[in-house]
């Protein structure tokens, strides 16, 4: 198999909010979403290409829309793929290399943003200094507990926040917003994440919440007006991957001082002196099963973009496993992630491609 690069100089998730804010076309951009009055940008959390290729026959409202398919970022997780969406910066650039990655030498949780040690999470404009939605009016419409979370205030910061606790309080609250001045609203939905996570993209729990999704765009569509599009894209696929595909890294902890990352793209923070070491170990031991990066690699092959500072570069391992077999890779201080049944964050092509579907409203 061949990782599946990000296509950060044209069509990859950081592109949409640009051009939709600025009414530009691209070649992979279907027209509707920028001849439209207004555009709701809606991101369905996991949702990826691989998912709608199997699943379409069973998706009237998300087959019968006009679209493509587009790159995420590396790593393919939620935390660096939103914060791409809504800067238009690869992790790179915007600085969020990650679902865990260290920061000022603790290792910080970003969604929960929590630190491993005694310490506070640190100022999430300090963390990821650049202005979401490029400083343009934008409502946003997230799940109600995201509101005061440092993630929602590295990503989503300055927007206007609307929450919802049921998906039917989500389209109402699009609907609303979607028909006053604002050229853009910005909503998410996370139903299919969770239940991907919680029983498999393989189960049937995961193809009726598909289900659910489907209806979702569904009923956006009859409530927003004709002169109004609607634009649907991912941050990540999902696969496969359960409890007993998980590799214990017994064999590199001498030279390991702290993990950070996700399961399928983890991140090896060496002892000090032991970068080499833990490199030449890491791939005698796990290449047949992982990609091997060493951090200087990873970056300046472009694999997160360009440009990345001095301390964006150190938030990353020195060593990066990113898996290109069915399996994940452990942290010992994060044995939450042990329990999970569907799984993302690599550079495959289940993981990394995503659709972008565009039609307009019809009430």
């Amino acid at each position: 198999m061949q990782p599946t690069r990000p296509d950060y100089d044209g069509a990859w998730i950081g592109a949409v909010v640009p051009l939709l804010l600025a009414g530009e076309a691209a070649p992979w951009l279907p027209a509707a979403a920028t001849e439209a009055d207004g555009v709701v940008l809606l991101v369905i959390d996991g949702l990826g290409q691989h998912a709608m290729d199997e699943h379409g026959d069973r998706l009237p409202e998300l087959s019968a829309m006009e679209g493509t398919t587009l790159t995420t970022v590396a790593p393919s997780t939620t935390a660096a793929a939103l914060t791409s969406i809504t800067t238009g910066l690869p992790p790179a650039g915007h600085g969020i290399v990650g679902y865990r990655m260290r920061v000022g030498g603790e290792i910080l949780n970003v969604l929960g943003w929590q630190t491993s040690g005694p310490h506070r999470g640190p100022d999430p404009a300090t963390v990821q200094p650049v202005q979401p939605f490029r400083g343009h009016d934008v409502a946003v419409v997230t799940r109600s507990e995201f509101r005061s979370s440092g993630f929602t205030g590295a990503h989503l910061r300055d927007a206007a926040f609307v929450g919802w606790k049921l998906p039917s309080t989500l389209v109402e609250h699009v609907r609303r917003l979607a028909t006053g001045d604002r050229t853009l609203t910005y909503a998410y939905y996370d139903g299919v994440d969770k239940v991907a996570h919680e029983f498999g993209p393989a189960s049937r729990f995961f193809t009726e919440e598909l289900r659910a999704a489907d209806r979702l765009v569904g009923q956006l569509r009859d409530v927003l007006p004709r002169e109004i599009a609607l634009v649907v894209t991912s941050d990540h696929g999902q696969l496969d991957v359960g409890p007993d595909d998980v590799v214990v890294l017994d064999d590199l902890d001498g030279a390991v001082a702290a993990y950070s990352g996700e399961s399928r793209f983890r991140s090896l923070h060496a002892r000090t002196g032991a970068s080499g070491d833990l490199l030449d170990a890491a791939t005698d031991t796990l290449e047949d099963r992982a990609w091997v990066f060493s951090r200087d690699r990873l970056f300046d092959e472009g694999w997160l973009g360009q440009g990345a500072s001095a301390t964006v570069r150190g938030r990353m391992g020195d060593v990066v496993l990113a898996a290109h077999e069915g399996v994940a890779f452990a942290d010992p201080g994060e044995t939450k992630e042990n329990t999970l049944l569907g799984r993302h964050g690599s550079i495959t092509p289940t993981e990394m491609l995503v659709p972008l579907l565009v039609a307009t409203g019809r009430a």
